[in-house]
């Protein structure tokens, strides 16, 4: 795959910079990744409110993710340019929803890896929206699925661990 171009807006504009996650979205290799990483110390923050209010803090970062990955993605000329990581930050945000305070970091981690798992594997539906939706819309709805899923997964998990 070639590798695209990275706009110096990325340092210059407010909203691009917030879209590739504060400027990890800008590493070379495995932006998504790192993006995913940048959601972890504002999710320690996020796990303190009550579960409705975490979930409505969720769901605003998304709408308002739908919009800033699209002007971003137009002002970069790229459907959905590697460095766009918004998507994954919040995705994190939401796989580690409910997620236990006890053993925290093993959550974290287990939620990262299955949140990873599902963002770059792609199952159906994830992959057929990734293909077919575009705009901010596609860049953030493969995310919001391969978190439901990760979610799902975590979930099911910490009941089987927990019981």
């Amino acid at each position: 795959m070639k590798k695209k171009h990275l706009p110096r807006t990325i340092w210059t504009n407010p909203l691009h910079f917030i879209a590739c996650g504060f400027g990890a979205g800008a590493i070379p290799f495995a932006p998504g990744t790192f993006g995913t990483l940048v959601a972890i110390p504002v999710y320690l923050l996020l796990r303190e409110l009550p579960a409705p209010f975490y979930l409505l803090m969720c769901l605003i970062a998304f709408v308002i993710g739908i919009w800033l990955c699209h002007v971003t993605a137009k002002a970069f000329g790229v459907a959905d340019h590697p460095a766009i990581v918004w998507d994954e930050i919040v995705g994190l945000w939401l796989t580690l929803w409910l997620a236990p305070t006890h053993l925290n970091w093993l959550w974290i981690l287990i939620g990262f890896g299955l949140f990873r798992l599902f963002d770059i594997w792609k199952p159906w539906p994830i992959g057929w929206v990734d293909k077919h939706i575009h705009g901010g819309l596609g860049i953030m709805l493969d995310d919001l699925l391969a978190a439901i899923f990760a979610w799902l997964c975590l979930q099911a998990l910490i009941s089987f661990i927990l019981m």
